[in-house]
């Protein structure tokens, strides 16, 4: 497999100055792994992936892990080398925000990357790469988180069109896809834990043990589910309700909107558990917390639309007409 070109991208790997070398211990695996452990590592070889290294100064122990179709992925125990590594503080796309881009597209392929670290080459000395991937293509008709790969078209006689320009910027930068994980012009698919659809994301379907607790839960909610999405993307500029409540231990936040019909719509469900320090915060402070809370993970959706709070107190009627607030609730 020749591997991405390197004028897009080169992998070198620099070390903290005084770094410890480590040399980690070889595991134990079940008698039934070895031979698919080396059956994977020997293709791994064949491809040109990786190579034998005699008196090796690191030496990182492999951790099988097994896939949905019962194969083998042979990954790194990297956890030691990455201590001696300085961090690249490199962001990676906001999910959800992909998430609500790709929604409301009549044509959607959606591709996963084959093998996708290993084709970016390693080297020692890196030479400044001119190409850019998808850079010209991305928020258009491609969404692209690490390799998984999403081609959309907002008309179905658009997306032959929209494939071939990446099927030649992948050709062209020698990107090689898995087709066993490919779908191409379907209306729904699997993203990033979802099941995006033209109307709505639906959080991905997970197996369970059914009991009769599940049964009498599936049915007293069985009704509703059927006529509304479990989420859905908002519709731009339309006002949405943020619901806030803090629970003696916890904080949660649900955001809706109103669809065509006047029925709410949900759009996100959020919350976490309170800290130590937070357990022991006044109920106000906790309501303040939880509204804190929805800002920071929802800004983005603040800044674009207005939002009317809905929560069993007021907290910023209190905060704005309190004359003398703690140092807590005035931060």
């Amino acid at each position: 497999m020749p591997g991405l070109d390197p004028n897009v991208a080169v992998h070198h790997l620099s070390m903290k100055k005084g770094a410890r070398l480590v040399k980690q211990g070889q595991r134990r695996f079940r008698s039934e792994l070895i031979p698919l452990i080396e059956g994977e590592v020997n293709k791994l070889i064949e491809v040109g992936f990786i190579r034998e290294v005699k008196y090796p100064m690191w030496i990182s122990s492999i951790v099988p892990v097994r896939k949905k179709n019962g194969q083998i992925r042979v990954c790194v125990d990297f956890r030691d080398l990455n201590n001696a590594c300085p961090k690249d503080d490199f962001p990676l796309p906001i999910a959800e925000l992909i998430i609500d881009a790709t929604t409301g597209h009549e044509a959607l392929s959606f591709m996963d990357g084959s093998f996708e670290y290993n084709q970016i080459q390693y080297r020692r000395h890196i030479s400044k790469g001119n190409a850019k991937d998808f850079d010209d293509m991305l928020h258009k008709n491609v969404e692209c988180y690490v390799d998984d790969l999403v081609v959309k078209s907002k008309k179905r006689e658009n997306h032959f069109h929209d494939l071939r320009k990446v099927f030649e910027r992948l050709r062209r930068y020698q990107l090689k896809m898995n087709p066993s994980k490919c779908a191409f012009g379907v209306t729904s698919g699997k993203f990033l834990g979802f099941v995006v659809r033209q109307r709505s994301p639906d959080e991905e379907r997970c197996t369970i043990q059914w009991d009769e607790a599940c049964d009498k839960a599936f049915k007293s909610i069985k009704s509703y589910l059927m006529k509304h999405p479990v989420l859905v993307a908002p519709v731009p500029g339309g006002p949405l309700i943020l619901y806030v409540t803090a629970q003696e231990r916890s904080v949660g936040i649900l955001l809706a909107q109103k669809n065509n019909e006047g029925k709410e719509n949900a759009l996100y469900y959020l919350s976490r558990a309170m800290t130590p320090n937070e357990l022991k915060y006044s109920p106000i402070e906790k309501l303040c917390l939880t509204l804190i809370f929805s800002i920071q993970k929802l800004k983005h959706y603040f800044q674009s639309h207005s939002i009317h709070l809905v929560s069993k107190a007021n907290p910023l009627k209190y905060v704005m007409a309190k004359p003398v607030l703690s140092d807590k609730l005035a931060r």
